[in-house]
């Protein structure tokens, strides 16, 4: 199944909820209120949204995920790249190393993960 397309705002929402999950729709109405400054209506709004497109289940006003944070940015990160760099996994990080200064730390870390890569271990 593709991972639905997720929103900034509601990014953010899910982000809070991730935290929380399991949550009762009140405890979400509070914290959205609290971190968001949403009203009651808009956060009854984004999981209706949410529920319709199988993003979040809602459960006797218990709120849970059926899309992980990983998911989501695994999904977003694939959309950027075939976008803008035409599917060009070293394209997108050329770009992005042409802006960012990069640690000992991140590189052994990069390096690692593209060990793995070869290994056929993925992650």
């Amino acid at each position: 199944m593709e991972t639905p397309k997720i929103f900034e705002s509601e990014y953010k929402f899910c982000r809070i909820l991730w935290e929380h999950e399991p949550i009762s729709t009140s405890d979400l109405v509070r914290l959205c209120a609290d971190q968001l400054a949403w009203k009651r209506t808009t956060t009854y709004t984004v999981i209706k949204r949410l529920t319709e497109r199988c993003v979040v289940k809602n459960e006797n006003s218990i709120i849970t995920s059926l899309v992980s944070r990983d998911q989501v940015q695994s999904s977003e990160i694939d959309e950027l790249v075939e976008k803008k760099f035409d599917g060009s996994l070293p394209a997108f990080f050329a770009a992005f190393t042409k802006r960012q200064t990069l640690s000992e730390g991140d590189l052994d870390e990069l390096q690692a993960m593209i060990d793995r890569a070869r290994k056929g271990g993925g992650k």
